[in-house]
């Protein structure tokens, strides 16, 4: 169900690492959980980031939710398609809807992140506690 690829974050974004360069968006369970998106404040690039602290949030018919980053380091890019379109996030998250592009300033940081096995048992366990 989750992206083997994909690394997770407890707070249900995903980072996928190409080289010092990581590409993040939302979990499907994220995207599922706040439903109707209808906005997403972006950063710029060449904003610092540091791991697990909000830098964008998203709005839904129910809920503005902080996007966190998976790792510490400078945005490189930024998905403008979705300054448009933030429903690309809900069709398409783990590709698409890619959110932004950090270059890593600390590589070991992906460490803390889970792997599909992981957060599919995160994501069962807050499931059934009723998140």
């Amino acid at each position: 169900m989750w992206p083997e690829d994909l690394k997770y974050t407890e707070s249900h974004e995903w980072a996928k690492v190409e080289g010092d360069v990581v590409t993040t968006g939302l979990t499907e369970f994220a995207v599922t959980h706040l439903s109707d998106l209808v906005f997403i404040d972006l950063p710029e690039v060449g904003d610092m980031v540091t791991q697990n602290e909000g830098y964008a949030e998203v709005e839904s018919v129910k809920a503005v939710a902080d996007v966190n980053a998976p790792v510490s380091g400078e945005i490189v890019e930024v998905n403008e398609a979705l300054s448009d379109d933030v429903e690309i996030i809900s069709r398409d998250c783990y590709d698409e809807g890619w959110i932004v592009k950090i270059k890593m300033s600390n590589p070991s940081e992906m460490d803390n992140l889970m792997n599909a096995k992981e957060y599919a048992k995160h994501a069962e366990a807050e499931e059934e506690a009723g998140h």
